[in-house]
């Protein structure tokens, strides 16, 4: 069971958008994945905290998915489980804060760094990387840098069951026990589905990922700017070739993207006057469609024109 719930007219918009995007930019069929949410009146998310989780989780969004199960390599995205875990282990006490700790955080978020990253990994599991380890020490290192894969399965969200969140993100690429650990064929690297990364979004949104105020201060650091003075100031902003691009000035969003050389990816979170509150994950893959600038714009631009019809049609 999915903690959203099926509707037919937002599966026959979804259907139509697929087709348009599939057509315009040549991706095929197994090279993207999204899942979507709508928050229909009353809603129960960006409520600062308003709601109780017990109440939150009760309520299911409409929602649908599309190869939405599918284990993809997230890119980037995987910083915002390392947020939630961080925010987790803050509030239990497990580490303490600091000035380091706070602004590798937001530069994780906010920049999309990779170095601040690499801090937050090694602050959460109490792994360093370096040269390569062998026989005991490095079983106990892999022990260890699977701490935030543990705290995931205890949450017990079946979005959660099969993902993995226990490597750092690169630049260049990993050196050392780093690259021992994601094994000879990679076949250790993150995986995530655009479930999963929904269901995270929402719990923050919800008000109900670690505490209210935890989740709202994650908020904060996925809020963008869609002023194109600020963007045009960003070369790397989080907006231009991703789906903030396909939502008018008007409109607040709250996002998280990823990029490499094979993925392209990003979800969402937008609220305007005009509509009801959506949130839309998106993954797509393929060498020749990384680049592409137009495809996520693309998509975002026809769910914002579906959500006009689908605000209306709220049961």
């Amino acid at each position: 069971m999915t903690f959203f719930r099926e509707d037919a007219n937002l599966q026959a918009a979804v259907d139509e958008i697929l087709a348009a995007t599939w057509a315009e930019s040549g991706l095929a069929q197994n090279q993207i994945a999204l899942t979507w949410l709508i928050y229909d009146p009353p809603v129960m998310v960006n409520t600062g905290g308003a709601i109780s989780p017990d109440t939150f989780w009760q309520y299911q969004p409409r929602g649908v998915a599309y190869r939405g199960v599918e284990l993809i390599y997230p890119a980037s995205v995987v910083k915002l489980f390392y947020l939630v875990a961080a925010h987790e282990w803050l509030e239990q006490g497990m580490i303490a804060t600091s000035a380091e700790l706070e602004r590798a955080m937001r530069d994780m978020i906010v920049d999309s760094s990779n170095d601040a990253t690499s801090l937050v990994v090694d602050i959460l599991t109490g792994t360093t990387s370096g040269p390569e380890l062998s026989g005991g020490p490095f079983e106990t290192w892999k022990q260890q840098r699977n701490l935030v894969n543990r705290y995931l399965r205890s949450l017990q969200w079946l979005e959660l069951e099969t993902v993995n969140v226990n490597q750092k993100t690169w630049c260049d690429g990993p050196y050392g026990r780093e690259r021992a650990f994601l094994g000879e064929a990679i076949e250790n690297r993150n995986s995530l589905t655009t479930d999963a990364v929904a269901r995270l979004v929402h719990s923050i949104i919800g008000g109900v990922s670690v505490t209210s105020a935890r989740s709202q201060a994650m908020m904060q650091l996925m809020r963008r700017s869609l002023a194109p003075e600020v963007l045009a100031a960003d070369s790397e902003n989080q907006v231009t070739g991703f789906l903030g691009a396909g939502v008018p000035q008007s409109a607040q969003v709250w996002s998280k993207a990823g990029l490499t050389s094979k993925v392209r990816h990003d979800v969402v979170y937008v609220e305007d006057a005009q509509r009801s509150p959506y949130l839309l994950a998106v993954f797509t893959e393929g060498v020749a469609h990384s680049q592409n600038e137009a495809i996520l714009p693309f998509v975002s631009r026809q769910v914002w024109k579906a959500m006009e019809i689908l605000s209306k049609a709220a049961p």
